[in-house]
């Protein structure tokens, strides 16, 4: 199944105060270049090494660039069993554009 959301939904849904974390799977160097407020880092790399710090719960909205290396890494966590978890689609570059326009682009 592809679970997404827009950037705009996503935003609205952490303006309203629900329970979700958004899981940054980007690497280093593009979280300096712009990053979403609170969210958990971990590059798409370190995610087998780290996968038991995830939280199983609340819902993670996992983002990378534009939305592809998250989408992998949402295959990668649900064949694990996590079922909490739903794609950014367009990733931090929708989320520049619809939500935070101030926001540096790379």
């Amino acid at each position: 199944m592809n679970k997404e959301i827009s950037a705009a939904e996503a935003a609205n849904l952490k303006e309203s105060g629900e329970s979700i974390v958004f899981l940054d799977v980007r690497e280093h160097d593009e979280v300096a270049i712009c990053a979403i407020e609170g969210a958990l880092h971990v590059p798409m790399g370190e995610i087998p090494e780290r996968l038991e710090q995830l939280p199983k719960e609340p819902t993670l909205v996992v983002f990378c660039h534009h939305g592809m290396r998250s989408q992998n890494v949402i295959h990668y966590l649900e064949a694990r069993g996590m079922t909490n978890t739903i794609n950014l689609r367009g990733g931090i570059h929708a989320w520049a554009c619809e939500v935070d326009p101030e926001m540096q682009r790379y």
